[in-house]
């Protein structure tokens, strides 16, 4: 379990160079917030991973992989204090681009890896230490670096990202081995067609798309709801963000450990329930106009219950894939899962306008519960699986 904090923390950490990092750093620079919006598209790599994830499954050893993105991550990063940070060009977008498509093989790597050595009934587990370490290691790069650029400058700051980056690298090539069958490693289109086929496997998509759809479509409009209450910047920063990420690495190692002693369908019953739950829990602050401490009460609460409900469902991400082609397959599965979360993050905006926010909290709780009628069709299929 110890390689799945370390792997994990790999993964997170370009992460939050991408999420927390870049805009403070450009924004500081002085660059248009329509320039650093136009930065998210740098992170279209992650949603188009399936496209080059046959590749990790089909070549290599998957450690070697991860290694080698370590060290073109590092490179990456050391090179940010040679941009003209002021004016973004080519050869910005260009090393920003090479930094997420190296995060992004990375992540297929990682997951493929993970799921390759771990018997099954460890997903739990280790879906609960790796959510955790993941956001420790988004807290180390989006948190500890910014600070300390705050006293040494962006140069050290970076050059300290990017001797991280390249130690970890060594590191994993000492991650335990993966047994995978060779000749197996050389389907992809045949075991592809064969997994849809096996079944429950369609019902089981669609529940892995709506699995999360309450949460993802809260999400995106917690925090504009405590602006528009009147919260500070200091109490978002200290509440929601700092003691909420706590909450969420507690939840995720609990969540861990009970879907592992539950069983993984008894623990996605209990885990989407709960997060089903926060949603009510805003609405009821919403719609009463409850004050401040209630409101903190009701993030907390999120917080807590999203990393229980994470845990349980990248549980269920990882045990429905084949060691052999676990690159591709979560790759694929994840990539859906994304794809939800942005149509459902797109559509919130509009509708928490048009019901305002009690309302459409309330709506969100109901948004949770679908995904439940099809837990047979997915009891089948994890049960395909363990044969």
């Amino acid at each position: 379990m110890r390689w799945v904090g370390i792997l994990y923390f790999a993964q997170g950490f370009p992460f939050g160079i991408f999420r927390e990092v870049w805009g403070v750093f450009f924004r500081a620079h002085g660059v248009s917030l329509k320039d650093i919006g136009m930065m998210e598209l740098l992170g279209l790599p992650w949603i188009a991973k399936p496209l080059w994830a046959p590749l990790v499954d089909r070549y290599g050893d998957r450690r070697h992989w991860v290694a080698g993105c370590l060290v073109v991550l590092a490179i990456t990063l050391a090179l940010h204090p040679l941009f003209d940070a002021a004016h973004p060009g080519l050869f910005v977008w260009t090393v920003l681009l090479l930094f997420t498509l190296a995060s992004a093989t990375q992540d297929i790597a990682i997951d493929a890896h993970t799921i390759g050595f771990l018997e099954r009934g460890e997903e739990g587990a280790a879906n609960g230490l790796r959510v955790s370490f993941y956001r420790v290691a988004v807290i180390v790069a989006g948190g500890l670096l910014v600070f300390l650029a705050g006293y040494t400058g962006w140069t050290p700051a970076y050059l300290a990202g990017a001797v991280i980056l390249l130690l970890l690298a060594p590191i994993v090539l000492r991650a335990p081995r993966a047994e995978l069958v060779a000749s197996e490693r050389k389907r992809f289109f045949r075991p592809f067609a064969e997994w849809l086929s096996r079944p429950g496997s369609i019902p089981t998509l669609v529940f892995i798309l709506l699995y999360k759809l309450g949460d993802q479509a809260i999400s995106p409009m917690i925090k504009p709801f405590w602006v528009d209450r009147g919260l500070s910047l200091q109490e978002i920063g200290a509440v929601s963000t700092t003691f909420g990420v706590g909450l969420t690495i507690v939840g995720a190692l609990l969540g861990g450990y009970l879907t592992t002693r539950w069983g993984l369908i008894r623990g996605l019953v209990v885990m989407g329930i709960s997060q089903a739950l926060s949603n009510l829990f805003y609405a009821a602050v919403a719609l009463s106009g409850a004050g401040r401490y209630a409101i903190y009460s009701a993030g907390l609460f999120e917080s807590f219950t999203q990393g229980l409900g994470t845990a349980a469902f990248l549980a269920l991400l990882m045990r429905l894939c084949d060691k052999e082609h676990a690159g591709t397959q979560y790759a694929l599965l994840s990539a859906l899962f994304s794809l939800v979360r942005h149509v459902a993050g797109a559509a919130s905006g509009w509708a928490a306008e048009a019901f305002g926010y009690g309302p459409f909290f309330l709506y969100t709780f109901f948004l949770a519960f679908p995904a439940f009628a099809l837990l047979p069709w997915v009891r089948r299929r994890v049960a395909v699986v363990a044969r």
